[in-house]
């Protein structure tokens, strides 16, 4: 029997990073999970879908307080086959002058210090990367302007420098930085592994660590929920989505030779046109009626769409997927939410 692939998955208690763990033990890889801590990795090891799994020494764990440490990953890293890097430093009620040194050195040093760290160990193969759409459109063309042009898996956007409008604009500089200079490294480095980006447009679906409804709201879920709660939503969101299985699936198979070196997938639902958000109304409406009836969801709240256009075509034919529409992704993420409420998802 051949002997498993070992992976390494930063951020693996987070809404991405947990549903990686999962298909990655699912598909026959062992796993080792970097966490900050004890309580973080007893949270994943207790997780519905972990105990159905019963990983046993499939699954493993090791702890990093401080990503940004100068060799935290050291350890970590010694004798994987591959490494799944997801964990990214996101802070919210920052000031501006804290962008720079709390949102975008930290992602660029987090990521650096990875590709450093897997210089040392020779087992390395291959490191996935989470990246984000952000990374590739341009922040005018993706929030401001409906430009008509359509942006895909070779989008490139230079370093962004500031000043910056909001926290959302400084988050999008931080991806944008990483990634240009993950780039960099290899071309400077010419390391013995080679790197693989994950680019998620908004990520929906149900994030099993959580387990009271209102933190459902925060994140990129609260897109689809806070307008079924009865939000009216002043700006307006891209109109892109992905369901979180698609954005897992696509990390674990980017660990095969058939996705190219170097490669940008991106994870996007809707095709070109992607999501009009405000469906989200109509889609609980339908899959729903008792908990509106009921009141449980008001349902008529508002979300806005600025239309910005994505071909991730690419993507789909590499992986060999289909993305799932939105109303899977509305769906996942309220059936959720009814369930925490103690209410018959119906």
């Amino acid at each position: 029997m051949a002997t498993k692939k070992v992976v390494l998955i930063t951020g693996a208690n987070g809404h991405i990073g947990f549903r990686v763990l999962v298909f990655a033990l699912q598909e026959g890889y062992k796993v080792r999970a970097a966490v900050r801590n004890q309580e973080k990795a007893s949270r994943i090891s207790a997780a519905q879908s972990i105990r159905a799994l019963e990983p046993g020494e499939d699954l493993t764990f090791c702890f990093v307080p401080d990503l940004l440490l100068t060799g935290a990953y050291d350890d970590a890293v010694k004798d994987v086959d591959y490494i799944i890097h997801i964990a990214s430093p996101i802070e919210s009620g920052i000031t501006p002058d804290q962008y720079e040194t709390h949102l975008i050195q930290p992602a660029v040093g987090g990521t650096l210090g990875i590709l450093t760290a897997a210089q040392k160990s020779p087992t390395v193969r291959r490191i996935v990367i989470t990246s984000s759409i952000v990374a590739l459109i341009p922040w005018y063309d993706l929030y401001e302007a409906e430009t008509g042009k359509v942006f895909n898996e070779q989008s490139r956007i230079d370093d962004l420098s500031g000043p910056y409008k909001s926290e959302s604009e400084a988050y999008a500089a931080s991806k944008a930085r990483a990634l240009n200079a993950t780039t960099r490294f290899l071309e400077e480095e010419k390391p013995h592994f080679d790197v693989v980006h994950v680019c998620p447009s908004w990520v929906l679906g149900k994030d099993e660590l959580v387990t009271e409804s209102k933190y459902i709201t925060v994140g990129t879920n609260g897109s689809v929920l806070r307008q079924v709660l009865g939000v009216k939503q002043e700006s307006a969101t891209p109109s892109t989505s992905v369901h979180l299985d698609d954005v897992a699936t696509a990390h674990v198979k980017a660990l095969e030779p058939s996705v190219p070196s170097s490669y940008c997938l991106v994870a996007q639902s809707g095709g070109v046109q992607g999501t009009t958000w405000s469906d989200a109304i109509e889609i609980v409406q339908r899959r729903f009626p008792q908990a509106v009836a009921a009141g449980v969801l008001p349902n008529n709240g508002f979300a806005s769409t600025k239309r910005t256009k994505i071909d991730a075509s690419e993507t789909a034919r590499l992986l060999g997927i289909d993305f799932k529409s939105y109303e899977e992704q509305v769906v996942g993420v309220v059936r959720h939410y009814l369930e925490l409420k103690g209410v018959e998802p119906r």
